[in-house]
């Protein structure tokens, strides 16, 4: 029997940007979860988000999906989403796919709101 593995999302509001923080595990079972939390934030009209990524121990391409399928819409209301705090291999499987081309990766939160600020 295979253990289930989870995905804990927690969403905060700062300086009108939403912060998700991801902890667990983002693959095909757990996706859904952050693309409704994603669509929820998308709903409220609000389209500056940053995902922390510093306690996910594990992406697989479903969870990568989760970014690609919501980006046009929020760039499309001139928002941004904005990645952060990855582990290195969290972030080695976003380099793989050249996702560091279509978003911002920062090392800090704080490095991801100063870029909302200056456009």
């Amino acid at each position: 029997m295979s253990e289930t593995k989870n995905l804990n999302i927690e969403i905060k509001e700062e300086d009108g940007i939403s912060i998700i923080s991801i902890r667990g595990f983002l693959d095909a079972n757990t996706a859904p979860n952050l693309e409704q939390a994603v669509e929820d934030i998308i709903n409220n009209n609000k389209y500056k988000i940053i995902v922390d990524f510093s306690e996910l121990d594990y992406i697989s391409s479903a969870g990568l999906g989760v970014f690609m399928s919501q980006i046009e819409t929020i760039r499309e209301n001139n928002g941004d989403l904005k990645l952060c705090r990855m582990q290195s291999k969290v972030y080695s499987v976003f380099e793989l796919l050249g996702f560091p081309m279509l978003f911002d990766i920062c090392d800090e939160i704080d490095q991801c709101k100063k870029k909302f600020e200056n456009g």
